[in-house]
């Protein structure tokens, strides 16, 4: 194969402009993105496992009311200033800190899905590939599971995404992959088919808010009509890839968390909570505690 779709991924979309109705009134005013699981907001977690997977610049897709979350990724001068005078580490302020110039942001003025919000990132991105992230999944594992999905990209370049295996009666709500040879975590993907009926579904791998994709999609993107719910649906320009370029999907070893539900949210919660060394034991006892 050759060397056009192998180049190092450096560069990451996160697509935070929606309005995350379904936690109103705690979205009113603050960001969804920003909602702490424990004691992180659930943005940082994309981040954190985006670093871990060599990402260098980070692009966020905001629209109105979300500038807070850039204000999170900023110096926060008067708050280090204070901490450093009463003696605290600044250490919890760590991963909150991008490059300067590293983060870039750009607007998506209206609704018209995730393909779309991919789309609006086309300048920043330019004729690199690039992965993105979608910050409701909180991907739960050690290697992250960017880092397995650019260790896959090493091997065999192209597009990837990351898939997780469900029931076969919950397959009608994700995007699921047509699958072709299997090397250990690595499928080939012959297809992707959105929200498929259970009879009609290709396999029980779902796309699990993970990509790592060429620059060509962007072209794609441009010109493709409204799909599904009247969006512009990534899954329609990515299914275009498939023949000709490399695509691949890669099973992610690690526990995945829908955070844009309420009941994933308090799941995610729990569960990092009980896997904190900090926190763990006591959470543990209470959680059988009010259970008992």
């Amino acid at each position: 194969m050759s060397d056009t779709f192998r180049k190092p991924v450096r560069k990451a979309v996160f697509p935070v402009a929606g309005l995350g109705t379904r936690f109103l009134p705690a979205t009113k005013a603050i960001p969804k993105e920003l909602l702490p699981v424990v004691d992180r907001p659930l943005i940082q977690y994309a981040v954190d496992e985006a670093r871990e997977a060599g990402i260098e610049e980070f692009v966020f897709v905001t629209g109105r009311g979300k500038t807070a979350i850039v204000e999170h990724f900023d110096t926060a001068y008067e708050l280090e200033a204070t901490m450093t005078g009463r003696g605290k580490s600044l250490e919890p302020l760590d991963p909150t800190r991008i490059q300067p110039g590293n983060l870039v942001t750009v607007r998506q003025q209206v609704p018209l899905g995730l393909g779309h919000a991919v789309w609006c990132a086309r300048a920043v991105i330019g004729d690199e590939p690039f992965a993105i992230f979608l910050p409701d999944e909180l991907m739960y594992g050690s290697p992250g599971c960017m880092k397995q999905m650019v260790e896959a990209y090493d091997e065999v370049g192209g597009n990837l995404v990351s898939v997780l295996e469900v029931p076969m009666e919950e397959v009608s709500s994700y995007g699921v992959i047509a699958p072709g040879a299997v090397n250990g975590a690595l499928t080939e993907v012959k297809g992707l088919v959105e929200k498929p009926k259970v009879a009609e579904a290709p396999s029980n791998k779902i796309v699990s808010g993970r990509y790592i994709l060429q620059p060509e999609v962007m072209g794609l993107l441009e010109t493709q009509g409204k799909g599904a719910g009247g969006e512009i649906q990534l899954t329609d320009s990515m299914a275009k890839l498939i023949g000709q370029q490399p695509f691949h999907a890669v099973t992610f070893a690690g526990r995945r968390f829908d955070c844009g539900s309420k009941l994933g949210f308090v799941e995610a919660t729990l569960a990092i909570a009980l896997d904190r060394p900090d926190l763990g034991d006591e959470v543990r006892a209470m959680a059988k505690k009010m259970l008992g």
